[in-house]
C-alpha cells in the first residue's frame, strides 16, 4: 500500500506496523472487517526507539524517519491500528495528536496508552480497554476462501479427499520432531496411494531445510503439490480446497487461520507445546476445533472459529465506528 497525499489522510485509517507478514496481516483484517480505507505510512525505527518501543523517549517523534515525521506534523488520522512493539509507540505517538488507537498483540506496558487493545486471551493481559481473542486476527471468511477457490482452479481439480499439511518449524514452546512429521506423511501417502486423493503442503520461513527435503521425498509420485517458499504463494487456495487440514503447532497465526475454516484441524504434537502456545492449543480443543491425528477427510465439519468479525463489531461499538466510515477524531 502506498501513502497517500496529505489531503486524504485525516479520512484514513493508518496501518502501523514493522512489517513483518503476520503483524501487517492483522492489522489489515482488522480495517477489513472495519470496512476502512487504509494507508501505511513507512516505519524506519531508529535507535534507541527501536530497542525500547512501545515506551517514550524524548525526541520520540523522529523515532521512525523523517517520513512519519513529517506525517506527525500535519494532521492525524481519524484512526490508526497498530500491531507489534513498533506500531505501538506509532499509535501511541499519533494517539497524542488525536487519533483514535487500536493496538494488537500485548504491548508489555499498561494498555491505558490506547483507545483499545486487541491482545490473545493466552497473553492473560485484562483491563477495562482491552478485548480478549482467542488466537489471532486474520482475513480467513467464506468471502475469502470462495475468492481464494476461484484465484486457484487447479487446485480444486486435484484427486479428492485433498489432505493439506501447513508446515512451520520448530520453536522454544512448539518443540515437535521432524520423527513425528515424517511418520503423519508415510500414513497420509499409503493412503493416497492405496485409496485416491492429493497430498498437498506449504512451508513457512521458519521451516528447516531439513523438514523441506522431508517433505519432497515423501511428496514424490503422488498427487498434490508442494509450494517451498518461492513464487505465488498458493495457501489461500490450499485452504479453500483442503477436505482435511494437518497443521504443526509452532505459529498461532496459522493455526487460527486454519480453524477459520469450517475443518477440524489436526495438530502434530500438540501435547509438546508449552506455555502460550499450549493454552491456546487447550482452548482450542475446548471448542472442539482439534481433530485427533488419526482422523480421516470424513470428519464431521465444525463451526469455524472467526474471532475477526466478532472483533471488529466490539471494536466499532466501543469507538462508534459506522462500518465502511471513517471514525471521529477525538
Amino acid at each position: 500500500m502506498s501513502f497517500p497525499q496529505q489531503t486524504t489522510l485525516i479520512s484514513t485509517t493508518w496501518l502501523l506496523t514493522d512489517g513483518h507478514a503476520g503483524n501487517v496481516r492483522q492489522a489489515e483484517a482488522l480495517a477489513r472487517a472495519l470496512g476502512q480505507s487504509t494507508a501505511a505510512p513507512p516505519l524506519e525505527p531508529a535507535a534507541p526507539w527501536r530497542w525500547l518501543a512501545p515506551r517514550r523517549l524524548p525526541g520520540d517523534g523522529r523515532a521512525f524517519g523523517p517520513s512519519f515525521a513529517a506525517a506527525l506534523a500535519g494532521h492525524a488520522p481519524s484512526l490508526a491500528i497498530g500491531c507489534g512493539r513498533q506500531g505501538a509507540l506509532a499509535t501511541r505517538l499519533l494517539r497524542e495528536r488525536g487519533a483514535r488507537t487500536v493496538q494488537i498483540l500485548d504491548p508489555r506496558i499498561d494498555p491505558r496508552h490506547w483507545d483499545l487493545v486487541v491482545a490473545p486471551e493466552h497473553d492473560g493481559l485484562h483491563g477495562a480497554n482491552v478485548i480478549p481473542m482467542l488466537g489471532s486476527l486474520n482475513p480467513v471468511d467464506d468471502a475469502w476462501l470462495a475468492e481464494a477457490a476461484l484465484r486457484f482452479p487447479s487446485l480444486l481439480a486435484l484427486p479428492r479427499p485433498r489432505i493439506v499439511l501447513l508446515v512451520g518449524g520448530p520453536t522454544r514452546n512448539a518443540p515437535w520432531a521432524a520423527a513425528a512429521l515424517e511418520a503423519v506423511l508415510q500414513r497420509l501417502r499409503k493412503r493416497v496411494l492405496a485409496e485416491g486423493g492429493s497430498l498437498l503442503a506449504t512451508v513457512s520461513r521458519r521451516t528447516p531445510p531439513a523438514t523441506l527435503e522431508l517433505l519432497r521425498r515423501q511428496l514424490r509420485d503422488v498427487p498434490g503439490l508442494l509450494w517451498e517458499g518461492s513464487g505465488t504463494n498458493p495457501y489461500p487456495g490450499m485452504l479453500a480446497c483442503a477436505d482435511q487440514l494437518v497443521c504443526t503447532p509452532d505459529s498461532v497465526n496459522m493455526l487460527s487461520e486454519a480453524c477459520a475454516t469450517d475443518l477440524p484441524v489436526q495438530v502434530l504434537e500438540a501435547a509438546r507445546a508449552r506455555g502460550r502456545i499450549a493454552a491456546f492449543l487447550a482452548s482450542l480443543q475446548g471448542r472442539g476445533r482439534i481433530a485427533t491425528m488419526d482422523a480421516g477427510p470424513d470428519h464431521p465439519r465444525v463451526a469455524p472459529l472467526r474471532e475477526t468479525a466478532r472483533v471488529a463489531a466490539e471494536v466499532a461499538r466501543r469507538l462508534g465506528l459506522d462500518s465502511g466510515r471513517p471514525a471521529t477524531p477525538r
